[in-house]
């Protein structure tokens, strides 16, 4: 390559927890710019999934951030499958997933599943999604299920890798 590699924008923290990983979350979760109305939406779900869970985080002293986290580990995926041409034949190559792309994409499936969950205010629906996640139930970790076990079955065109 004649150019070097991009330099990575860092991400400021966000207000209330000082974590980047939030505003990533954030920044995937806003629409037209609004990012105050995206930061209220994933507060107020944070809120709705402690008042939830309450039992359940009392008793092992969590906070509703520390299962978003959980939910976010529980749906990224640790391979994916890419599409690779050989010999005018289209196989699909495991490959494992870079730690930035880890997390890009389980943000994505989290947030994509709370849009299709319907009937509910924004907030309530990535609430719900967040709990689903991390009860290991839900959208976001099937799909990370059907990507792991699409790998699984195309295992034996690993050697394809770029």
């Amino acid at each position: 390559m004649r150019r070097g590699k991009p330099k990575k924008r860092v991400v400021a923290p966000d207000p209330k927890y000082n974590d980047p990983l939030v505003t990533k979350f954030v920044n995937q979760l806003m629409k037209d710019g609004k990012k105050t109305v995206a930061f209220k939406i994933f507060y107020e779900a944070i809120e709705i999934v402690e008042k939830r869970l309450k039992d359940e985080l009392e008793k092992e002293g969590k906070t509703g951030l520390d299962v978003w986290k959980e939910a976010m580990e529980n749906v990224t995926p640790q391979v994916e499958v890419k599409s690779r041409r050989i010999g005018g034949a289209t196989f699909q190559v495991p490959m494992e997933v870079r730690p930035d792309r880890k997390r890009f994409l389980g943000i994505k499936h989290i947030i994509m599943f709370a849009r299709k969950r319907h009937g509910k205010p924004m907030a309530q629906r990535l609430a719900d999604e967040i709990i689903a996640a991390y009860r290991k139930e839900g959208g976001a970790y099937k799909r990370k299920e059907d990507i792991h076990r699409m790998a699984e079955a195309n295992k034996a065109f690993a050697h394809f890798k770029f």
